[in-house]
């Protein structure tokens, strides 16, 4: 038998869990825009400033599936562009990014521009300014409620928004062993909501990026990077992530990383030529989900046009 104090214990949990299905639907900030594990050579989709610091016109893409194995896991792919121009103090650029979590599905599209400023002969600071859109549905009705087939009215509307407009910044410090960037990719908090009149959602929020490393030579052939990145926003918990990464012969990377709370895991990265890069990260999480899921994937694939025939001695460090 319960006794009173656990009756009271039970009562208290009721009270709790009843108040976040009240007052959950109507407003709740969380973690908005993706994650990655090769952020180190993905800067782009954080940072404006970023473009043209490759000094070569260049294309990347990324697929990055987390918690594979749980229908509906998050789902990502980025395709940016970058070129540099006018003796390369200005540099162009676009990304595009789908997101897909479940029934919800985010597709972005942003140009990027940055202006370079020489500090040193080789030292130089970039200003960058983003601008572009978002489209945002959520098809509520595609919601099963766990262990009933009486359809949640909450769950019959559709949230859609084809045009969310918005703009981003952002500051590239860098020398040929280290950089230092900050950034806000979305200056701009767009909220909207569904058909129905019990929930709202704020697609975007402000969130703020560090993001920095550097270069160490142990040998001639073995050099170490670590770096780190942190991302802040109002309302969501504070997150960093750091990795230790080593670069042998030139042309293959090997490291980890760890997040926050979150995950560690491995990335690798073979450089074909000074052109070809073709990486691959695997998280495991720290979590309880790790009971429930074949851990996150991440592959990644950028090629670089160079202007010049001038043969590159090294290839990129970042």
């Amino acid at each position: 038998m319960k006794t009173a104090k656990m009756k009271i214990l039970d009562k208290i949990r009721k009270a709790m869990l009843a108040l976040l299905i009240v007052t959950g639907p109507y407003y709740a900030v969380g973690q908005q825009d993706p994650i990655y594990s090769q952020y180190i050579f993905n800067m782009q989709t954080v940072n404006p400033a970023y473009v043209g610091s490759w000094k070569t016109m260049g294309f990347t893409a990324l697929d990055r599936e987390q918690w594979v194995g749980i229908t509906g896991h998050p789902s990502t792919q980025t395709f940016s562009f970058q070129t540099p121009v006018i003796s390369q103090n200005v540099g162009v650029g676009c990304d595009i990014l789908l997101d897909q979590l479940g029934p919800e599905r985010r597709v972005m599209f942003n140009l990027d521009y940055s202006y370079r400023v020489m500090l040193s002969k080789n030292t130089s600071l970039r200003f960058g300014i983003n601008g572009g859109f978002t489209n945002y549905n959520n098809n509520l009705a595609s919601l099963q409620p766990f262990q009933s087939n009486v359809p949640d009215p909450v769950l019959l509307g559709v949230i859609e928004n084809k045009f969310m407009p918005n703009a981003g910044m952002g500051l590239f410090l860098s020398s040929p062993k280290y950089y230092l960037s900050f950034s806000v990719p979305k200056l701009f908090q767009n909220s909207f909501k569904a058909n129905t009149s019990t929930f709202s959602n704020m697609s975007e929020i402000r969130e703020y990026y560090v993001i920095g490393g550097i270069v160490f030579n142990l040998s001639d052939n073995i050099k170490f990077k670590p770096t780190f990145m942190t991302k802040a926003a109002v309302g969501s918990p504070f997150q960093f992530d750091i990795s230790t990464n080593f670069l042998l012969a030139e042309k293959f990377w090997i490291g980890a990383i760890y997040r926050s709370g979150d995950a560690i895991g491995a990335i690798a990265q073979w450089v074909i030529d000074n052109k070809l890069r073709i990486g691959y990260a695997y998280d495991f999480t720290l979590t309880d989900l790790r009971y429930y899921h074949q851990g996150t994937h991440e592959l990644m694939i950028s090629y670089e046009i160079a202007f010049t025939r001038r043969r590159f001695v090294s290839p990129r460090y970042f």
